[in-house]
């Protein structure tokens, strides 16, 4: 099964690696589930990686940091987003990620944010407790 992780969930499942995104993520790194992402997520990560408030909790170091977007990159099927069209009318930086979604066609993108759930209609999108409750 191949899953799009949302930066929010790929963030969270750091910070509480014992909760549902925590617990999607790892699905993913012990190679359960195929883990689908894009450069522009990969970046995403590693920029929020470097806020203050996300790294006063985590104490990384730039090294650490590197590392943990190198094995998202090693650990993931990566894919090109350059050509494919996506609108997430109520938050345009959110378009990428239906971006990545829509060009891998992977079986969900699992997501906590309200505007690309809103989505879900169109798309196979997904909480991480649905996730967890009737998929995995």
């Amino acid at each position: 099964m191949q899953i799009v992780l949302d930066t929010n969930i790929l963030i969270s499942g750091i910070l509480a690696p014992k909760g549902t995104p925590g617990k999607i993520v790892q699905t993913c790194f012990d190679g359960d589930c195929e883990l689908v992402l894009s450069l522009p997520i990969i970046q995403e990560v590693a920029k929020v990686l470097e806020y203050p408030k996300i790294n006063k909790i985590l104490s990384w170091n730039e090294k650490q940091i590197k590392n943990y977007v190198f094995a998202l990159q090693l650990f993931s099927k990566n894919i090109d987003i350059d050509n494919v069209t996506a609108n997430v009318p109520k938050d345009k930086n959110d378009n990428h990620i239906l971006a990545t979604l829509i060009a891998s066609k992977a079986n969900f993108l699992i997501t906590g944010d309200t505007d690309l759930l809103a989505l879900a209609a169109k798309h196979p999108i997904i909480t991480p407790s649905e996730f967890i409750k009737n998929i995995w």
